[in-house]
Formats: structure tokens, C-alpha cells, sequence
């Protein structure tokens, strides 16, 4: 039961520590100082390139890191270049293990999990989807850890990949943290900072809600006539 209670007191404070970044970001900036800027850049890294770690704050972060920017804490010229560059490499990290994990896994032709023609299905729908998909799990949390590690097991082209992946995760750095840096310290947002949290979350998860959704109505069978 120990191990339990352990386990639940850490959920317990990473949850805050994720919701209160307003003032646990603040703390770090002013105990590590410069070092901050590699801490940052390893929490994003490990974010989009392990898939151990997928719960590391990655939406909720980029606002607070744009809050504190704008307040000049942070210096918005390095520390924005310096995150895009994180998710990216970390992305490319993810499919490079996942490409070379996906052939040793899956070179079984009559194995019940791991099946040869699973990783060929997976490799023509990355081709023919892969490029929205890469870019648009970029803002789904936990999702956007796990699509470039699929995207490798699949085999999509690298080439193909690193299009989209510096197209996402470009665009996913900037427009979260930007957002922070123009809307974060107006006073109604600092005032009710864990709620906007929240709601950066919440807006993260929406399109997987939304065609997690529109599969389950697509499944029901029509009207029998």
C-alpha cells in the first residue's frame, strides 16, 4: 500500500505543480536563473521524444514560458527558437526509435499482435495521411507523443515526415506561446490563471473528443429499411 500512497501523492503534485506553473515557473526562473532555459528545453524534448513521458506539460507550459516572457523573465528571442527546436528534434527522436524498433518487432508474418501486414497498414496511412495527422496531433496531448513514434514503426518517409514535423511543431510552439505572451498577463487571465489552464487543456483535447465523436456516430448502423 506504500508504493500506492507514493504514487498518489506524486500524481497529486504533478497535477499541481502542471495547473500552477504560473508560480512553480516563476520559482525555477529565480533558482536557476540562465539554467532555466535548459531545463525548459529538456521538459519540451522529453514531451514530444519519449514515449515514457507523455505527461510532461507541454500546452500549459508554452503559455506560462510566453507569460513570463512577456514580463521579461525570460528572453522571448532565445527561449521561443529554442523550444520549436526542442519539439522537433524530440519529434525526430520519437520516429527514429520507432523506425528502428517497428522491423524487429513486427517481422513476424504469423504473429497475433506484432503482424507483418499491421506495420505495412500503418506505413500507407502515414503516407496518406500522415502529413495532417503529424501536424494536427502536434495540439493533443499524450497524442502528439505517441504519433511520431507510430509514424517510424510505420516506416513513413523521413523526408515527408520532417516536412510536417517542422511545420507542427513550429507552428505549435509559436502560436501557444505567443498566445501567452500577448494574452497571459492581462489581469483577468493572471487572476483566474488555473482556470485558463484548464481551458488551454480542455481546447488541446477537443479535436481528438470531436473525432473520437464523429467515428462512434460513422460506426451505428443506419435505419434498418
Amino acid at each position: 500500500m506504500e508504493i500506492f500512497d507514493k504514487l498518489f501523492s506524486f500524481l497529486v503534485y504533478a497535477f499541481d505543480l502542471f495547473l500552477h506553473l504560473d508560480r512553480t515557473l516563476g520559482a525555477v526562473i529565480q533558482d536557476y536563473g540562465v539554467w532555466t532555459y535548459l531545463i525548459l528545453f529538456l521538459i519540451i524534448f522529453c514531451e514530444t521524444g519519449l514515449v515514457v513521458t507523455p505527461i510532461l506539460p507541454g500546452d500549459s507550459l508554452l503559455f506560462a514560458v510566453g507569460t513570463f516572457a512577456a514580463l521579461q523573465y525570460l528572453d522571448i528571442r532565445k527561449i521561443w527558437p529554442l523550444l520549436a527546436f526542442a519539439a522537433i528534434l524530440g519529434d525526430n527522436v520519437n520516429y527514429a526509435v520507432g523506425n528502428y524498433i517497428g522491423p524487429k518487432v513486427f517481422h513476424y508474418e504469423n504473429s497475433r499482435i506484432f503482424r507483418k501486414e499491421y506495420l505495412q497498414k500503418t506505413h500507407n496511412f502515414y503516407e496518406k495521411y500522415g502529413g495532417k495527422a503529424i501536424i494536427l496531433c502536434k495540439y493533443v496531448p499524450i497524442v502528439r507523443t505517441f504519433a511520431p513514434f507510430v509514424a517510424g514503426v510505420g516506416a513513413m518517409t523521413y523526408p515527408r515526415f520532417l516536412m510536417f514535423n517542422v511545420i507542427g511543431g513550429f507552428s505549435w510552439v509559436t502560436i501557444v506561446t505567443f498566445a501567452g505572451y500577448f494574452f497571459g498577463n492581462i489581469p483577468a487571465v493572471r487572476k483566474n490563471f488555473t482556470a485558463v489552464i484548464l481551458v488551454i487543456i480542455f481546447i488541446s483535447i477537443l479535436p481528438a473528443i470531436v473525432e473520437y465523436v464523429r467515428h462512434k456516430r460513422a460506426a451505428r448502423p443506419g435505419p434498418a429499411l
